[in-house]
């Protein structure tokens, strides 16, 4: 099978027994780096010797068909050089084929720069998205961030240490207000999180910032719609067969209003 493998983003500690005892038995490691693979296996004190297959975004799509058949053979472990495999890294095209192609796919969870971060920004959880790196060039990233700036989930993205401050810079413009917190060298002996508005945060990134960079910002408030039309909605399936509380639900659902607002609002409605 195809095993994904998530390997520390800073500490060995983080390092799984699952992922230690595959790295000590399976045969091929398709690795997004093989020199960091390597040195993975040595500060793990692994002995073992397995075929080590280069995995990257420049190779992906061609190496991954030769993998998904080695995989039927025996145990494919495919790591990238730090964290999930797939999630911003190489990993994805090889799941695909392997799926494609009826080849069983397991993973080995583990470290996460994703969800450390959101979990220690103080930012909603129960609902975000990940978004990657910011784009470098100032008009994709302004466009966006125009885009994230309506998003009501929390929002995930990487960006490097040397673009933090004009990243920062660049959500306060297009949310001005809105909570982020920015962390760096997760799990790492330097370990650091800011929380507070972009515009707080501005003259800190601007000192100069070292590591590797997440910020989660603080999704949208709900746009509430226009409570005349939420209830006309409302009326509008009454009118085709739905039962009022049932309609008054899910136009609450989808707007924001108070189903009992709704409710009562249109059963005060006169008749057409």
């Amino acid at each position: 099978m195809i095993i994904l493998g998530a390997t520390p983003i800073g500490n060995l500690g983080d390092a799984s027994g699952r992922l230690r005892e595959a790295l000590a038995t399976v045969p091929v490691i398709a690795a997004e780096d093989t020199r960091t693979a390597r040195q993975l296996l040595r500060a793990l004190g692994i002995d073992a010797q397995p075929q080590l297959v280069a995995l990257h975004e420049h190779n992906e799509e061609a190496a991954s068909p030769a993998l998904v058949e080695r995989a039927r053979e025996g145990d494919v472990l495919v790591l990238t050089d730090a964290g999930m495999p797939t999630v911003s890294d190489p990993g994805f095209r090889l799941v695909q084929a392997a799926v494609a192609a009826g080849v069983e796919v397991s993973c080995l969870p583990g470290p996460s720069a994703v969800l450390t971060a959101l979990a220690l920004s103080g930012l909603p959880t129960d609902r975000f998205a990940f978004d990657g790196f910011l784009p470098r060039k100032a008009g994709e990233r302004d466009r966006m961030l125009a885009s994230i700036a309506r998003e009501e989930r929390t929002v995930v993205l990487f960006e490097a240490p040397h673009r933090l401050a004009e990243s920062v810079e660049a959500i306060d413009r297009a949310m001005p207000g809105r909570r982020i917190a920015v962390a760096r060298e997760l799990t790492k002996r330097f370990e650091e999180v800011r929380r507070g508005t972009a515009a707080e945060l501005l003259d800190w990134a601007r000192a100069g910032v070292k590591g590797e960079i997440v910020i989660v910002v603080e999704g949208a408030a709900p746009v509430l719609a226009d409570l005349d039309a939420a209830v006309a909605q409302v009326l509008r399936l009454k009118e085709s067969g739905m039962r009022l509380k049932d309609a008054a639900a899910e136009v609450a659902e989808a707007t924001g209003h108070p189903r009992n607002a709704l409710y009562q609002a249109a059963l005060a409605h006169p008749p057409a």
